[in-house]
């Protein structure tokens, strides 16, 4: 009987040290785990950051390669002519303004693109990397619809002028006035312009959609990757 309060005693020292070490094991395993949070999250931050930065140079090479091609076709189809076409619509004078005024944009736009890719391959922080690959996000999508912009523009005026000062057209509405009143020879050519203009605008669209569509969709799903990070 004398013994029992000694051995509660005893009982409760020894559930009181292991409650103590339980306590300072369950620290150090909290500890250990942020450090492999800490760990997981750079080695995930690194791996985005890089995917990231190669996405960029991508589209830089590609915006690089585009001009190369059109800037070739232009000038392979820059002959004698097309020099007197454009004298015929009255346009050889116009044209090579809107062309410069053209490859001085486009231009600008590869220098913005070589800047994001700078600015995404010296990005220390996951914020920054994020609010890069927006900027680029947009970028992109400025120069996808500026370039649709000057196809429709381009397109409309050479119809216009072509209207207005070819002659074939005028012959073309005398042959057919037996069949078609002017108004409506010229509602047909109108409405077969725009079916022109629409897929040849349609084929661009298409193939900037897979030009630069597929790298879009990755620089967004490490956007979204960057997003589940805890910063």
């Amino acid at each position: 009987g004398k013994n029992e309060p000694c051995e509660r005693k005893i009982k409760k020292n020894i559930k009181s040290v292991i409650m103590d070490e339980l306590e300072i094991l369950k620290k150090d395993w909290k500890k250990n785990e942020n450090i492999f949070d800490q760990v997981t999250e750079k080695e995930i931050y690194g791996m985005l950051h890089k995917r990231s930065s190669s996405i960029v140079k991508w589209i830089l090479i590609i915006s690089v390669l585009e001009l190369l091609l059109w800037s070739g076709i232009s000038f392979l189809t820059s002959d004698e002519s097309y020099s007197k076409t454009l004298k015929a619509y009255h346009l050889d004078t116009i044209m090579p303004v809107i062309t410069i005024i053209n490859y001085g944009v486009i231009l600008f736009f590869i220098y913005l693109f070589f800047k994001n890719y700078k600015a995404i391959n010296t990005t220390d922080t996951v914020k920054q990397l994020m609010q890069n690959i927006l900027k680029t996000r947009k970028t992109v999508q400025y120069y996808v619809w500026y370039n649709i912009g000057m196809t429709i523009f381009s397109f409309v005026l050479v119809f216009i002028f072509q209207f207005m000062y070819d002659k074939n057209i005028e012959k073309l509405v005398e042959k057919m006035s037996d069949s078609f009143s002017p108004s409506m020879f010229y509602f047909l050519m109108i409405l077969i312009y725009i079916t022109v203009i629409t897929v040849f605008i349609g084929l661009i669209w298409m193939f900037y959609k897979v030009l630069y569509g597929i790298l879009m969709r990755r620089l967004q799903k490490n956007y979204y990757e960057l997003k589940k990070i805890d910063f």
